[in-house]
């Protein structure tokens, strides 16, 4: 497969093959064909958007040690790296919010570990709703247990759910990865747009298991899918695997942008950074509160970026930012 098959197989808006999807992501991250591609998807990804990127901020209700231990998350009990629980009262998670509303997120994700108390977690949240402007967008960031609460989580006032199978469900993560996906197609049926992504990406994944995975996410028509590079967090298995450089993730987020529908408007990377932007990411993320990639409580104090700082990095790459609700998550 040849530079000038790729770039017309994308221009006619034809499908890729899991082997061209392979190729891609084969080449060397600074090679010509791979500077092309981030070109093409940059292209489409402005296309689909009006030019509009966006900018959606998470915060955490709670920040507990988990059972689920996914080895790449801070909050595995076995990464013993949080010993102890603590939990985001109502009223702080309001102004939080109200925070993120008033600099202008488009869309705001109530993010809780996967054991946190469901009536807790939907008091909070509507709690939340309530102070927040009728058009805010709000995306819940929960486990599989929150699907058969699915229609719950739509009469709370979320228009959208984080959800992805990640990379070795099941090896590196003790959650059966069928259910991730049923839990994916129960969100949707309940009327909830999913976004999800590849993640989370570390260099001993393979172009064939990433080329799989971008397929998945295409497979089931997100709000917006894209690419998270794996965090290490120190002292663990993972970490001494490394990470993957920002060229390599702006890589992959330009080969999942070409894969993915065109009804598909969103394509992100996590965590921030001005190279993937490069590569047609158009959705980035400010966080408050405990973050899974991170060993502070606070991640605002630590590896968190805020929505001043996102639209910073949009303003370098000459992307304009959407003044309002998301777009991703019209459906």
């Amino acid at each position: 497969m040849n530079l000038h098959d790729i770039i017309k197989k994308s221009r006619n808006v034809e499908m890729f093959t899991r082997e061209e999807i392979t190729a891609m992501l084969a080449l060397q991250p600074n090679a010509l064909e791979t500077y092309v591609i981030m070109a093409e998807a940059s292209r489409i990804s402005h296309d689909v958007s009006n030019s509009s990127a966006e900018i959606h901020a998470q915060l955490a209700l709670n920040l507990a040690p988990c059972p689920r231990d996914c080895m790449f998350c801070s909050f595995a009990v076995a990464n013993n790296i949080f010993h102890t629980s603590a939990t985001v009262s109502p009223a702080d998670a309001v102004v939080q919010a109200r925070q993120f509303e008033e600099d202008g997120a488009n869309a705001i994700y109530i993010m809780a570990t996967a054991t946190f108390d469901m009536g807790q977690y939907f008091e909070t949240s509507r709690e939340i709703r309530n102070h927040l402007r009728p058009d805010t967008i709000l995306v819940a960031n929960v486990g599989d247990e929150f699907a058969a609460k699915a229609t719950n989580l739509v009469e709370a006032g979320f228009q959208g759910v984080y959800h992805a199978l990640r990379l070795r469900e099941g090896i590196d993560t003790k959650i059966d990865p069928n259910r991730r996906i049923e839990s994916i197609k129960t969100f949707q049926k309940a009327g909830l747009s999913v976004g999800t992504c590849v993640e989370p990406i570390g260099p001993e994944h393979t172009d064939e298991e990433l080329a799989n995975m971008i397929m998945f996410t295409a497979s089931i028509n997100p709000a917006f899918s894209g690419a998270a590079r794996r965090i290490p967090i120190p002292g663990t298995t993972l970490a001494e695997k490394g990470i993957i450089s920002e060229l390599r993730m702006a890589q992959i987020v330009a080969v999942t942008r070409l894969v993915m529908p065109r009804s598909v408007k969103g394509n992100c990377s996590h965590e921030p950074g001005a190279v993937p932007i490069l590569g047609g990411a158009n959705l980035l993320w400010a966080e408050v509160g405990a973050n899974p990639r991170d060993i502070k409580e606070k991640t605002e104090e630590g590896r968190g970026h805020s929505v001043p700082a996102i639209r910073k990095l949009f303003e370098e790459g000459e992307w304009q930012t959407l003044d309002g609700a998301s777009r991703f998550f019209d459906a």
